[in-house]
């Protein structure tokens, strides 16, 4: 076999210079040897470059180099593929698929767990997951899927046993969601497994099936419960506004009112000290304004007939339904000014009277 392949060597080289000839061959087979360390990383995967079996470095996407085999070899995993990992239940459905599964399957030993309320509940839920570092990936875990499905458990539990039963049927599911993620990130972080967890998605938060029926009635109850206490805060929201409005209202108007008489009762003490004033400083011609204004407001609500005393023998004529009319008019328009005195109607002279 040796002289076959000498001879099928010498066949392609030149006769003469048999010593060049193997010389350029050994270059060429060097240099395809050393070519052969160029490598392409994907954008979706990185180059993981091993010497003699242990880690080296970490390589991103591009063309790349490593020293030949078998000295270093590389591996490129993919790193941008999102990984699921179904956890209380088995779905059909393709493991590295991102999308919600149908479940066929319950796994009860997995999905039953206990609340914070000391309740059993039956929890699937979905963890998505990929490879952050692929070094750490390959290297620091052996089975990185069971090590994400046990972490991803283990936080479950933990949260649930922080959790009453009823938020973590209704409102809660976000925040437990939002919790398992980052408590499986920093296990795996922990680890160094070079793993980023992406989801964790709740497929089914239930009672057990044991229990469901009265579970559901104690919820149908607790609805009840709510529907009336909303009602009730709504009439207290009303009426409470109503009432303090209305207290404020009187508050309001009373404090009005004494505003007023305490300046009414300001302005008539004012006025009183003005006229006392004016009293002292000139008593007489005080005394006889005044005699005249209240002389002026009695004349100017009472009819008047003038006689002139010079006159003898009058007989007087006292029409009584027109002062009564009179009267009356003056007293309920009450006019500003004074209204004129009435005529002097002459009177004949009869006799000695007057």
């Amino acid at each position: 076999m040796i002289r076959q392949a000498q001879d099928a060597v010498r066949r392609y080289l030149p006769r003469r210079g048999g010593g060049k000839g193997l010389a350029l061959l050994g270059v060429l087979l060097l240099a395809g040897w050393a070519a052969s360390g160029i490598y392409r990383v994907e954008p979706d995967e990185q180059g993981v470059v091993m010497r003699f079996g242990a880690f080296r470095a970490t390589t991103g996407p591009g063309l790349n180099y490593h020293l030949p085999w078998p000295i270093e070899t590389v591996t490129t995993p993919r790193v941008t593929r999102i990984n699921r990992v179904d956890i209380g239940f088995r779905s059909a459905v393709d493991s590295t698929a991102a999308v919600r599964p149908t479940p066929s399957r319950d796994v009860l030993e997995e999905s039953m767990m206990l609340t914070g309320d000391e309740n059993i509940i039956d929890i699937d839920f979905a963890v998505f997951w990929r490879i952050r570092d692929a070094g750490e990936f390959l290297f620091n875990t052996r089975n990185p899927e069971p090590t994400v499905k046990s972490a991803a458990e283990s936080m479950m539990r933990e949260v649930i046993g922080r959790t009453p039963i009823q938020p973590a049927l209704t409102e809660a599911r976000a925040q437990i969601e939002q919790a398992v993620r980052l408590g499986t990130q920093a296990i795996m972080d922990q680890y160094k497994a070079g793993v980023e967890i992406t989801q964790v998605q709740m497929q089914k938060v239930d009672p057990p099936p044991s229990v469901v029926d009265a579970f559901r009635d104690v919820q149908r109850a607790q609805a009840d419960r709510e529907r009336a206490r909303n009602e009730a805060e709504s009439y207290r929201n009303d009426i409470i506004p109503r009432a303090r409005g209305e207290a404020e209202r009187l508050t309001q108007e009373a404090q009005g009112q004494r505003e007023s008489q305490i300046a009414r009762a300001r302005g008539e003490a004012q006025r009183f000290v003005s006229v006392l004033s004016a009293y002292q400083a000139a008593q007489d011609v005080t005394l006889r304004r005044m005699y005249l204004e209240t002389m002026e407001e009695i004349l100017r609500r009472n009819p008047k007939i003038v006689v002139d005393d010079r006159l003898s023998g009058i007989v007087p004529l006292l029409n009584l339904d027109g002062a009564r009319a009179a009267a009356a008019a003056s007293t309920q328009s009450r006019p500003a000014t004074p209204p004129a005195p009435p005529a002097v109607r002459p009177q004949v002279p009869t006799g000695g009277g007057r």
